[in-house]
């Protein structure tokens, strides 16, 4: 069991994440067809500096290529691509997973050592099922409905209320 007090913020809200996640689509299996998404674009320093400097479960070339553009200080908005062909949708990024090239530190996660790496290990070998898989999955995900007014908030920093 995880004490959600004693995490760090950025975990704590990757926590709370797959908490809301889960109960609405109740399986797991369906974040990590979502999270292929990370297959096209870029994310700032600030959302991966903490993982290329103290993460073991990263490539060390790898980690040393993000740290020439992301510094230990400061650069928040310097970019680095989610994967190997940040403008193309493909099975990139599950490959990327499996050479512990995930930018993410919540990306890794689904490849390390648990119950999800061998769903991680199917897309990369049958590409097309990764891609009907997710296409699945937004749609069902479009069908949530969103909390508005009063019963909702969008909020600056997605672990505390605004």
């Amino acid at each position: 069991m995880i004490n959600i007090n004693h995490v760090t913020p950025l975990k704590r809200c990757h926590y709370i994440f797959i908490i809301t996640f889960t109960i609405h689509f109740m399986f797991f299996h369906v974040l990590i067809k979502i999270s292929g998404g990370h297959t096209i674009g870029q994310a700032a320093c600030s959302s991966f500096r903490t993982r290329i400097y103290n993460d073991t479960n990263i490539d060390s070339s790898f980690a040393t290529s993000l740290q020439a553009n992301c510094p230990s200080v400061g650069g928040d908005r310097n970019l680095a691509p989610l994967d190997t062909s940040p403008t193309t949708f493909d099975n990139a990024y599950f490959q990327d997973l499996q050479s512990q090239k995930g930018l993410l530190h919540s990306d890794q996660e689904l490849f390390n050592g648990g119950s999800t790496d061998s769903q991680v290990n199917g897309y990369v070998s049958n590409p097309s099922s990764f891609q009907t898989d997710f296409a699945n999955a937004m749609v069902k995900m479009s069908n949530l409905g969103p909390l508005t007014g009063s019963s909702g908030e969008i909020r600056t920093n997605c672990w505390k209320t605004n």
